[in-house]
């Protein structure tokens, strides 16, 4: 069971590393794993037998344990992984505005008409995954997007309405994805939740289960426990019906997927690859051209995730290999090129192979600057690789800094 103490409340840096492991079903070996480090190394910092760590290291337990703020594991007041890495979105101010303006009064302007409504959304998504600057492009469009559909679905009855409330589930996705690595964890749970909200309004299925595809995510950057997760996707899952179609059999992939990725966090590993076989077998039966308009499912989506299983069950060789198995070029999304690009230069720090990380991290920021730009893993490993001493990779490392906003030494 996890502590029940809240982080305040505990006086060591160890007691807190702990918490957070617990919390997130993590055992030392496989915490260890993903930091570098040994299990050994992890007892000691709870038992307190060795302090805090340099601030590289720190900063990559806070990705690892999905810990926002640096002061709930040291201790030590406004001491913020935000502040350091500076990773702030600047239209961040504008997105919370709009998710906190509640719209009381019938307007009378009229309503959008169903075209609209797909036509509107739709370029959303497009701007999202076909868009170098995906986030800066989306927050331009979310504000006026939410603020329309919210009075459309006030002004309209019956199936309308319902249709409605199921694209504003979608518009509360595209706004859960921009908060995504920003320091405005509390919107990230407000969307997820409005979005589920609005998909049971809608009696939507489809609606409902891309939603909890979207709130295991809200989860995962949570830290709650994986068994939360995967009763949600399972009970999501029932549903839909697989054998009617396209759109059924996707979303009952996604949330396999989402099963799959929630064990793997956990060093589950049996359990991890047999949720992903289904996913698979989604993937298979859907064909290998096959990917989700916006929700991307499909066979490349699927073989990019099992590089982050893989990596997560701390297979490094393993995930490396099932990197150059897949083409990315295939895959519809700018934005999931270079997160899965990311996530093999992952897989090579694993194996302590610097070059590949460094060349990968490179690529992926071509790919789509914002998604390295606000990326954990890559920020942490640019401030880790900043302190080698391999020349080889010096210069590269400095100009892939200055790129994503890392002050380095």
């Amino acid at each position: 069971m996890p502590n029940e103490a809240t982080p305040p409340d505990l006086p060591t840096f160890g007691k807190r590393v702990q918490y957070y492991r617990t919390r997130a079903g993590q055992t030392r070996a496989v915490l260890g794993g993903l930091v570098g480090r040994s299990a050994e190394w992890v007892k000691a910092i709870e038992t307190g037998r060795i302090k805090v760590p340099r601030l590289p290291l720190l900063l990559r337990l806070a990705e690892v344990l999905q810990v926002q703020d640096l002061a709930d594991l040291t201790g030590e007041d406004r001491l913020l992984s935000t502040t350091v890495t500076g990773d702030a979105h600047e239209a961040l101010p504008t997105i919370r505005n709009a998710l906190t303006t509640y719209y009381l009064m019938t307007s009378d302007l009229e309503p959008l008409t169903p075209r609209e409504v797909g036509d509107r959304v739709r370029h959303g998504w497009q701007l999202w995954h076909g868009n170098k600057n995906h986030r800066t492009r989306v927050a331009e469009v979310l504000p006026g997007l939410l603020a329309d559909l919210q009075r459309t679905a006030r002004q309209v009855e019956g199936a309308e309405r319902r249709k409605v409330l199921s694209a504003l589930a979608q518009t509360y996705h595209l706004a859960q994805l921009y908060l995504s690595f920003q320091p405005a964890h509390e919107l990230v749970t407000l969307t997820g939740d409005r979005a589920m909200a609005a998909a049971q309004d809608a009696d939507d299925p489809h609606a409902m289960a891309v939603a909890a595809w979207y709130m295991n995510h809200v989860f995962r950057d949570a830290g709650e426990r994986h068994e939360a997760r995967v009763e949600l996707a399972m009970s999501a899952a029932k549903l839909i019906h697989p054998e009617r179609g396209a759109e059924d059999l996707a979303r009952w992939g996604l949330l396999q997927l989402a099963a799959a990725l929630s064990y793997a966090k956990t060093g589950r590993s049996g359990d991890a690859w047999r949720y992903w076989d289904r996913a698979d077998k989604a993937a298979r039966r859907l064909g290998a051209g096959y990917a989700h308009p916006y929700l991307i499912f499909g066979r490349g989506m699927v073989d990019a995730y099992a590089i982050t299983m893989n990596a997560d069950l701390l297979k490094g060789g393993t995930a490396i290999r099932a990197a150059s198995s897949i083409d990315l070029a295939s895959m519809p999304s700018a934005t999931r090129r270079s997160f899965h690009m990311i996530e093999s230069a992952r897989a090579h720090d694993l194996q302590g192979e610097n070059v590949a990380v460094v060349h990968l991290l490179t690529k992926a920021y071509e790919e789509s600057p914002e998604t390295t730009k606000f990326n954990r893993f890559a920020r942490s490993a640019v401030i880790n690789l900043s302190e080698s001493r391999n020349g080889i990779i010096r210069d590269d490392v400095h100009k892939l800094a200055r790129k994503i906003g890392v002050q380095v030494a």
